[in-house]
Formats: structure tokens, sequence, C-alpha cells
């Protein structure tokens, strides 16, 4: 977005994120931070131990995809299917309660680190040139995962930051192969009032190209990602992941690749030899979606191939919801609003994943299972079921010269989604919004809302901030899964009031969530698009002023 900045004067510490929540900054206010290192635990087996037996993972991202939008869930509702990614679902499970997050950055963050976005500080769109990004103490699936003798790849895009030290090969993958950034930053130079002339904003903000890199420190700038790239860029990265795949599998050596589309983001380039391949004339967007199904299907492919896919876990997601705002070249969701909001349009999202002979063919899911889940889960199909407890402690991973306390927020869902159990190892789900305020949280089947955006769509919902509420609304998201019931029914603020004492029981749950961030504190500040930050760097810096000239 044209309109974001961030502040690159400001200071970021590791600590508390001040002003970031009112009930959080109360908590941060009165506790002292924890600094003292449990003993370490051992570390778990290393990876040349039985390496056959482990299974490969595949994880695929598309890019602010709604539930509509695949056919999986709606059987070619919006005019076109997605076949390939059905494959995924009708091979194994699909979910109905499944949550990412509500814009890019923190829907990627959550999902490589499996820590809410508040704990990483990356809860804001990454744009060119911020200073934020993927802290060297905030452990990935890759690093968890390099023990246990996988390789490592991702590609496509990133969004964790544009700096070398932020890179995907930085940070536990051996090769990277993408783009750092929402494509409509990534076409910013190509706008007619783009300050080509401004020799110091050109050099810092415009975005980098597309970065290929190795662990090794390797890194190469492949040429920008400009308007004509974009039609075809996904699949250079998917030709690329499937190089990585065979390579892997030839080699038999266990492998998490990190798939990531820049399908379906704002705004949608597509060959001209594509254009019409919906059977929807004109509409582009439809165009988009069917070309990243049939990459989809190139992935599946390769598996299959290479008679690896019996061994393989397959994940199809996303980071956030669609960006409905943009329509008609946006996504679409049944449930309420967009993505940057409070609501479920923001954060409910499709998935599905596929492990042969492990996950029930045509299964579905109905508990609540966030993005953050993953990486105790495919880490616990690795070997480990024991690196949720390890990293709470403080864990030095065999190779590596960090050591990682981490509080993982995700729960190993492995015993639910091969069928040992049918119940989901989360009963709960905390919604963050990108200033890292805690703005609802799910409780089984009850939401409670503290704070929601009231502007019904536009780019308003980026531009106004969240109207905290003095009483939380409540709904209940089996009787009302849309979240209409308090502007359609007539009976909704008698049945708030008859519920009332909700509110109580979600303070209690949300109140120990919330010690957490006491022990366990935020990597960074999180960035900002406005001059907000910069101002009270200044504020500081004139109250410094006053002390040392004695006009307090």
């Amino acid at each position: 977005m044209s309109s974001e900045t961030n502040s690159k004067t400001e200071t970021r510490e590791r600590g508390t994120a001040k002003g970031r929540g009112r009930i959080l900054g109360a908590l941060f206010a009165t506790a002292l931070v924890a600094t003292s290192l449990s003993p370490f635990v051992k570390s778990p087996a290393t990876a040349q131990q039985n390496n056959a037996a482990k299974p490969n993972i595949l994880v695929i991202f598309g890019d602010d995809i709604g539930q509509s939008n695949l056919s999986a869930y709606t059987r070619g509702l919006v005019g076109y299917e997605t076949p390939n990614i059905d494959r995924i679902a009708n091979e194994g499970m699909i979910f109905t309660d499944y949550y990412a997050e509500n814009s890019c950055t923190a829907g990627r963050s959550t999902f490589i680190t499996g820590q809410v976005c508040l704990r990483t500080g990356l809860c804001k769109v990454g744009i060119p040139g911020a200073t934020v990004g993927l802290q060297k103490g905030d452990m990935t699936i890759a690093q968890a995962l390099k023990p246990l003798g996988y390789a490592t790849g991702q590609f496509g895009k990133n969004h964790l930051g544009d700096r070398d030290e932020y890179l995907p090969t930085a940070h536990g993958f051996d090769e990277f192969f993408g783009n750092l950034y929402h494509l409509n930053a990534e076409e910013e130079p190509e706008r007619p009032y783009w300050p080509k002339d401004n020799e110091a904003f050109v050099k810092a903000y415009s975005p980098r190209g597309v970065i290929k890199s190795a662990a090794d420190g390797k890194i190469e700038d492949t040429g920008p990602l400009n308007r004509k790239r974009m039609e075809t860029v996904d699949d250079e990265t998917t030709g690329s992941a499937i190089d990585f795949i065979t390579r892997q599998a030839r080699a038999n050596k266990p492998f998490f690749t990190w798939m990531n589309f820049t399908r379906m983001h704002i705004f949608t380039h597509v060959r001209p030899s594509m254009r019409g391949q919906s059977g929807m004339p004109g509409n582009e967007y439809a165009d988009g979606m069917v070309e990243m199904d049939m990459n989809v299907g190139k992935l599946l492919k390769a598996l299959d191939d290479l008679k690896i896919a019996d061994n393989t876990i397959v994940v199809f997601s996303t980071d956030n919801g669609p960006n409905a705002f943009t329509w008609p070249d946006a996504a679409t969701t049944p449930f309420r609003s967009e993505k940057d909001t409070n609501w479920e349009g923001a954060f409910r999202v499709p998935a599905m994943v596929r492990w042969p002979g492990k996950v029930k063919a045509g299964s579905v899911s109905r508990g609540i299972v966030s993005g953050l889940d993953w990486f105790p889960t495919l880490v616990a199909a690795a070997g480990d079921p024991g690196v949720k407890d390890r990293l709470l402690a403080g864990w030095q991973p065999q190779g590596s010269t960090t050591t990682f306390r981490n509080h993982l927020d995700g729960f190993n869902q492995l015993d639910y989604i091969t069928g040992k159990t049918n119940k989901s190892a989360r009963n709960e789900f905390y919604y963050f919004n990108d200033d890292g305020d805690l703005v609802a949280m799910r409780d089984g089947d009850w939401k409670h809302t503290f704070e929601r955006q009231d502007q019904p769509g536009q780019f308003d919902v980026w531009a106004h901030p969240f109207t905290p509420l003095r009483v939380p609304k409540i709904f209940n998201l089996r009787m009302d899964p849309y979240e209409h019931a308090e502007i359609s029914g007539s009976m909704y603020d008698q049945w708030r009031v008859e519920n009332a004492y909700m509110i109580a029981l979600a303070q209690i749950q949300a109140a120990k969530f919330l010690q957490t961030f006491v022990e366990y504190p935020p990597s960074q500040r999180i960035a900002s698009f406005s001059i907000d930050q910069i101002r009270r760097g200044v504020d500081k810096k004139i109250d410094e002023s006053f002390k040392k000239r004695g006009l307090e």
C-alpha cells in the first residue's frame, strides 16, 4: 500500500509492547519481566536415525483466499472450480473452523513461528524499507526440523522483513526463491507519481527484487517483480519448489517445503493465454484462481511422479481472509466483513491436509484449529512431540549458536488429524489486530469481542481505529457463525443480557493467556502505518530536553 509508512528511526527493543492493547498494557505495567532461563531440556534424536520413516512436508499457501473461492467448500458457487486444491481435501481432511490471522505478515509469521503475532512483533503488514522483521530469537518450523535431518526450502512470497537478516535462509531454510512483499507494493515504482528523482527515498523504500538465497549466505537479486513478471512469477517459484523436492527425493532425504503463491493478492495480472480460462470472460480474478489451482496440480503431480505422495503431508491454506474492498479483484467469504478487522471474515479461512494412510480421506474437522498449530503438529509428525515444552524451558538445537526460549501458542493436533481423538487440542483462539491489540477471543462456541472495526468496508477498515467496548459483545458461533444476530436478531440484546455471565468467564481466560507475555515478552515493537511512533520518539526527546533545562 503506497500510503503505508514505517518509522525507520524507532528503536525496537526486546521487551514489553507498550500501548499495544489496553488489557495487555495493564498487565505489563504491573509485572516484572522474567529473564532467567530454566535448565535446558535434552535435544531430540538426530536426523540420521531412521530417516526413511520421516514424512516429507509440503505446505502450500495462497494469498487472501476465501472459503467460497475453493470448490471444495462451495461446489463452484463462484463460477469456477479448483479440482487440484479440492483433491487435497477429498483425499484428506477439510477444516470448517480454521483460523489464520487478519493480515498477511501476521498470518505467515504465526504459521512459521507458532507464536501469536504480538510475541514476534510481526502483526503489521511488512513494507519496503521497514526495520521490523523475523528476529533471531524466534524459532521457525524449519529450525526445529533441521536437527531431525530435514532439507528445508521456501518458495514464493515471504513477507517477514526485507533485510538480509530476515530472509528465510537466515532462519533455518536451506534455500529460498521468492519475493518479499504484497504485490501492490511490488508495482509501486511503476506508478506515475513514484518519486524517481528522490534518490534518498528510492534507495530506502524501493522494493527489493525476487530473491534467490542460500543458507551459506549467498544472496542473488534476480530482478524486480514488475507487473509483467507478476503474470508468471508463480510458475517460476513453483518450478523451483518442484526442483527442490525432486533433488531431496532422489537423495532419500526428508524435506519441508513451504510454497507461497502470490495469487490472489491485489493486483491481479494474468498472461494473455490465461484470460478467460475460468470460463468467465473479463473476470481476471477467476482466471488467476484457476491458474493457482493448476500450479497446485503441478506440485501434486511431482509427488506422484516421484512416488513419494504416500509419505508426504500436504497442507493447503492461506494467510488471512479476503481483501473484499478491492472487488471485483477480491476473494469471497460467507463470513462477516473482511481482512484487517475483528470479524470472522478476517480470520476464518480455508484449510485442508492430506497424509495418505494417516489422515482419513474425506474427513471433516469442525473443531477449532489455527495456523499456529502446524508448528508443534508437523514437528511431532517428524518425530519430536516435545518441542513445545523444550522451547518453554530454553533449547539450543544441535548445530545452532542460538538458544531459543519461546512460548509456542500452537497446539499439537497430530492425534486429532490422524483420528486418534475426535476432539481438537485447541478450545480457544485469540484474535489480534495488526496493532497487536487483543480484539476478541473464542472459547468453545463462544466469541467475545473486546474491540471492533465499525467501518463496513472499503479502505476505511485499514484507516480507521478499532472501537473499544466497555462491555464485550458475545456471539455463539454455532448458532450464529456469520455474526449476523446483532444486526438482524430482534432478541439479540436480551439474549446478550441473559448470558452476560459469559463475559466473566472470558475475562478469566484472557487474563491467564495475557499473563504469559510477562514471562515470554515480545521480540520487538510492532510497526505502524502512520507517524504515531515517530511522534512518541520526538515527544520523549522533548521531555528529556525540558528536564535538562529545568523546565519540567
